[in-house]
């Protein structure tokens, strides 16, 4: 079983070596790993030559990170497919041979585990833990939502479900999901452990004004699908955050 890994980057230089590095020490052989850059002006380039020989590199300028992960869907040709942001890293070097374990020993579609956030400059320093919590369908409506770096799904499920909506600015990897998981049904397997790390940030939570638009899309995101979400649904999603920031 072939495991896609698919990078998106932009001015990276500073992060993405931990990226690099934490997939090419993983224990699992299949694994293809595309980066699919924006057209980096600083170094990025040049640290991702150092690892040419264990990737696809594709670097031009692009419309954005969905639009880039949608290249490398196009690109990518193994049997599992999942993105790592050019600022996260694996956890331990096993993580992708417990995912294909996981998918080989059930009937999910799709496996997903936890995530922790860490300082971007002191990534010793444990901010929040997202533990994920077993699957539940019904959950989606109460805000739940796996952590997109954690999130592993076959190749046949974007063939079916199509690809991350580029009009969403934010919001294109949590409206994938539902469509993935409560649209189409797909069942998802839960590891109980934390598979990614990620830098504190993001385009979403870098202002009140983007948050407030994040939540926007995240309601506009059930209503493209044709899904009714609950009144409180889009609230429920940011409140089930701060517990995150009390486990360790």
């Amino acid at each position: 079983m072939k495991v896609s890994i698919i990078t998106t980057s932009y001015n990276s230089g500073h992060t993405i070596k931990d990226t690099l590095m934490s997939v090419a020490t993983q224990d699992y052989p299949h694994i293809e790993h595309l980066i699919i850059d924006g057209g980096s002006t600083d170094e990025t380039l040049e640290v991702v030559s150092r690892f040419q020989h264990q990737t696809l590199v594709v670097s031009e300028r692009d419309g954005g990170i969905f639009h880039a992960m949608n290249k490398g869907l196009r690109l990518c040709t193994g049997d599992v497919i999942c993105f790592l942001n050019s600022d996260d890293w694996y956890h331990t070097n096993d993580v992708i041979s417990k995912v294909v374990r996981r998918l080989m020993a059930s009937r999910c579609n799709v496996v997903y585990g936890d995530l922790q956030y860490v300082k971007q400059y002191n990534p010793e320093r444990i901010v929040r833990t997202w533990r994920s919590g077993q699957f539940r369908r019904k959950n989606l409506y109460y805000g739940w939502m796996p952590p997109h770096p954690a999130f592993f799904a076959r190749k046949e499920v974007y063939e079916e479900v199509g690809f991350f909506n580029t009009d969403l600015s934010s919001a294109a990897d949590y409206e994938l999901m539902l469509r993935i998981l409560l649209k189409h049904e797909h069942d998802a397997c839960y590891i109980p452990e934390v598979l990614v790390k990620m830098r504190q940030g993001g385009y979403s939570n870098a202002s009140f004004k983007n948050r407030l638009r994040a939540n926007q899309e995240d309601h506009q995101a059930w209503l493209m699908n044709g899904l009714k979400p609950l009144i409180f649904t889009r609230y429920l999603k940011p409140i089930r955050k701060i517990p995150q920031f009390f486990i360790r």
